[in-house]
């Protein structure tokens, strides 16, 4: 058994355990889109980052690749780890505006807007739809093409399949074919609609991270000393 902290409590996991199955063990919630359990861990949407080691020398990875360490701090919801997630968040509200996963995990992150250009590419490469494909469906039908700005996925040749089985698994767990909103200004690209609550206590110079774990946030008033005397006066009157 391997012994690491996450958020300060110690836990032990088995070993070749990812950081994002030990936290999941204890509850600490972390957001993920191209991780789905069954599948080998990918690391590719980059919004399951954590903060390992300690300051000034800690650094972001991406906890469902990254294996459990003997002896490891992990911070699953420091200043730094949600102010990446929301800038992945807009990155990928970018790409696919419409998804009405991926805007549920922008109103619940607490991003209302996106500042990148819109590009309606419709898909994130997530990977989640090839991997399903190779080692659920064992069939190979589909997979990742090109490199940089010109990679993505389909058939090859964009011809048909002859081992696809149309069994409509890749739709399934797609992230973003589930659509909903259909603006397209980018202050607008968030649906808002959840009203989910950001964490005010990171809005806090005194927290560095969060003081609780609850989903939706209940955006609790943390009261500071100076409250003390405030809240006295309002007993005595």
């Amino acid at each position: 058994m391997i012994k690491l902290k996450i958020n300060g409590v110690e836990v032990s996991v088995e070993k070749g355990s990812t950081i994002l199955e030990a936290a999941q063990f204890l509850g600490f919630p972390i957001p993920t889109l191209c991780h789905m359990e069954g599948l080998t861990p990918y690391g590719a949407c980059r919004l399951c980052v954590v903060e390992i080691g300690e300051e000034p020398r800690s650094k972001l990875v991406t906890s469902c690749t990254y294996l459990a360490e003997e002896g490891l701090q992990v911070r699953t919801a420091s200043r730094r780890v949600i102010r990446a997630r929301k800038m992945i968040l807009e990155l990928h509200l970018a790409s696919c505006p419409q998804s009405k996963t991926i805007q549920d995990l922008a109103s619940a992150h607490g991003v209302t807007q996106q500042r990148f250009k819109q590009e309606y590419e419709n898909c994130i490469l997530c990977g989640r739809c090839v991997r399903m494909c190779e080692e659920q469906m064992v069939a190979k039908a589909i997979g990742f093409r090109g490199r940089g700005e010109n990679r993505s996925i389909g058939t090859p040749f964009d011809e048909k399949s002859d081992t696809c089985r149309l069994c409509g698994g890749c739709m399934y767990v797609c992230p973003v074919c589930e659509l909903r909103c259909t603006y397209t200004e980018p202050e607008k690209a968030v649906c808002g609609g959840c009203g989910n609550h950001s964490a005010v206590c990171l809005e806090k110079p005194e927290f560095n991270d969060m003081m609780c774990y609850m989903d939706p946030c209940v955006a609790c008033e943390i009261k500071q000393p100076k409250d003390i005397k405030d809240i006295k006066d309002i007993k005595e009157d």
